[in-house]
């Protein structure tokens, strides 16, 4: 489905199944909603909304895990891809990356550095240039620690960079930190190769649709990176209740006075297609 012709694409969805003997997750970690969110549950939502297709994160709960997701694609090709989760406190798994491309649907790497996976960043230094050398765009939350990227992005400009929900988190919304955690998003605009998903806005607003007190750090993102370097997308799953799927839509189509019609186009689908090269 399209939305008066605009292809509509949900840059950051999760998928999980409920935990059993085969699927352990990760001791502490505590899935966003008290029920699995499946493929079954997504499909008629983005449907019944108009959303044409969405990238799937692995959540990380289950731990670096990426077949359900695939399964989603192999049931969907058309519908969906996978930016996938890998060890980072493996540096062997690098060897995996020249294939990585060759799992179903597989377009990239999803990177979590918040609350205590921030840690993960002074293990990181050998998947960017592995990443790099593959092509392989990487997405990363970082909330807090944008500033450690300005040298990753220019140590391997050749590597694709897309900045996940602004980096805020909850935390940052709820401390009322949310302008200085875009001072620093806005920092790296600079580099080509980094680009922002201006996602997850529901679960950072403190007021009802549509959602004012979010509009001008959009817009700020947005006015930094052009409409060919922002995503939008919904991150669902940790807002379900305070929002629909299609409020979640208008919200941007109808409710930001500064995007054209040209920059909804770019920002509601076309831009992330383009970056991570999805037919």
């Amino acid at each position: 489905m399209t939305v008066a012709g605009r292809t509509i694409v949900d840059a950051q969805v999760h998928l999980w199944l409920p935990e059993t003997p085969d699927w352990r997750w990760v001791p502490g970690r505590k899935p966003q909603l008290p029920e699995p969110f499946t493929i079954d549950k997504l499909v008629p939502m983005m449907d019944e909304a108009g959303v044409d297709r969405a990238v799937i994160v692995p959540a990380s709960w289950p731990g670096d895990r990426n077949d359900y997701a695939i399964e989603a694609v192999r049931q969907h090709p058309k519908r969906f891809a996978v930016m996938g989760r890998i060890p980072l406190d493996k540096p062997e798994s690098a060897a995996l990356l020249p294939q990585w491309r060759e799992q179903p649907g597989m377009l990239g790497i999803r990177l979590t550095f918040q609350r205590e996976q921030a840690a993960l960043l002074d293990r990181a230094d050998w998947v960017f240039p592995a990443a790099e050398k593959a092509g392989l765009p990487i997405m990363f939350f970082a909330p807090d620690n944008i500033p450690r990227f300005a040298a990753v992005a220019e140590r391997h400009p050749g590597l694709t960079l897309i900045i996940d929900h602004m980096s805020l988190n909850l935390e940052i919304a709820k401390e009322r930190r949310i302008e200085p955690a875009i001072d620093e998003v806005v920092k790296l605009a600079k580099y080509p190769n980094v680009s922002v998903k201006v996602s997850s806005a529901v679960n950072f607003t403190m007021e009802p649709y549509p959602f004012r007190d979010m509009t001008e750090h959009i817009k700020r993102c947005f006015d930094a990176y052009g409409p060919k370097r922002c995503y939008w997308g919904t991150d669902l799953t940790n807002s379900l209740a305070k929002a629909t799927y299609r409020q979640r839509i208008t919200h941007f189509t109808e409710e930001l006075p500064f995007l054209s019609e040209e920059d909804k186009d770019w920002v509601m689908g076309k831009s992330i297609l383009a970056r991570l090269n999805w037919a």
